[in-house]
């Protein structure tokens, strides 16, 4: 389990019965994929999304058993996009550990997502109304449509902030914000409620999209349990690199017009976005959204998820991993 949940002992008791839950769901005769997906399991994810379910079913009538299996979907959603994602960037490690498809191959790793995101319409299926089903559809679809949209624009100089805003939106965000719909509806809240909840996983994930990509420039390989650089190297542009290239600054140019992602040129790459301030600029907008967080968490009905949001919104913006 994450250290980043220590401080809320009710959360993280949670989160672990959604873990097992997780495990029981990947067990299966194939013991490769059982294997494979129980180490995934272990790795040590931050299970945000999950906690997102929690936290805003205690905005209703809280029923832990129901909850944690929808907060075991989500988290197994998001365990499938990042097995399908690691496949198309031919990425060899995730969370520090050897990647499925790197260790068992790109065939196998297809199955295994498809697999995952087989269970979790299984889980679905116990207790869901079927207006969230369709959501948890809608989301995943949105899903796809914006990871298609960030590998047809890899390596396009023309990539706009909006286009990058739109995309994570997309890839990223519409999870986080489906994690605290569905936590409220499925808990009773009214339509109202349920949907200030959405804007506040929405903004939460806009920005922890955004600290994730500056993350690829400024952070430390052993703490981000990646090589700096990889969204670079793999032609995935994100936001301090579009601020840096709407600077026109020539040297810059220069480098990225050879094409050429050798580790000498994505070092000179960074330093030149550091130089910049596009760092500061790209930290800048992480905060906007969070702030838009804080003013959809103040409209929240007091109790103690409202406060432990406005923590963990902070907390994310400022980490380091």
């Amino acid at each position: 389990m994450d250290s980043f949940w220590n401080e809320y002992p009710e959360i993280k008791e949670e989160l672990y019965r959604i873990i097992r839950i997780m495990k029981e769901n990947v067990r299966c005769s194939q013991k490769t994929i059982e294997t494979a997906l129980l180490n995934l399991i272990d790795s040590g994810g931050k299970l945000i999304r999950p906690a997102f379910v929690l936290l805003s079913g205690k905005f209703g009538r809280y029923d832990s058993e129901k909850l944690c299996r929808l907060g075991a979907v989500i988290e197994m959603i998001h365990m499938a996009t990042l097995i399908h994602d690691d496949i198309v960037d031919d990425a060899g490690l995730r969370r520090g550990n050897i990647t499925i498809q790197s260790k068992y191959g790109k065939d196998y790793a297809v199955f295994m997502g498809d697999f995952l995101f087989a269970r979790c319409f299984n889980l679905l299926s116990d207790d869901i109304c079927i207006a969230n089903i369709r959501n948890v559809s809608k989301v995943v679809s949105r899903i796809c449509t914006g990871e298609i949209e960030q590998f047809s624009s890899r390596y396009s100089f023309n990539i706009s902030v909006k286009n990058y805003l739109k995309r994570i939106a997309a890839k990223t965000a519409a999870l986080f914000s489906l994690s605290c719909y569905i936590g409220g509806t499925e808990s009773g809240c009214d339509e109202t409620l349920s949907k200030q909840l959405a804007k506040v996983g929405y903004n939460i994930g806009m920005a922890f999209q955004i600290i994730d990509d500056i993350l690829d420039y400024i952070g430390d390989q052993n703490t981000v349990k990646k090589p700096v650089g990889s969204d670079l190297r793999q032609g995935i542009f994100t936001l301090p690199l579009i601020y840096a290239l709407q600077m026109d600054n020539k040297e810059l140019l220069r480098i990225m017009s050879e094409k050429d992602y050798s580790d000498d040129n994505v070092l000179k790459i960074i330093e030149i976005v550091k130089e910049l301030n596009c760092i500061g600029k790209a930290k800048a907008t992480a905060k906007k959204y969070t702030n838009r967080a804080f003013i959809h968490i103040s409209k929240l009905p007091d109790n103690n998820s409202k406060s432990i949001f406005m923590d963990i919104a902070e907390k994310l913006l400022k980490r380091e991993y």
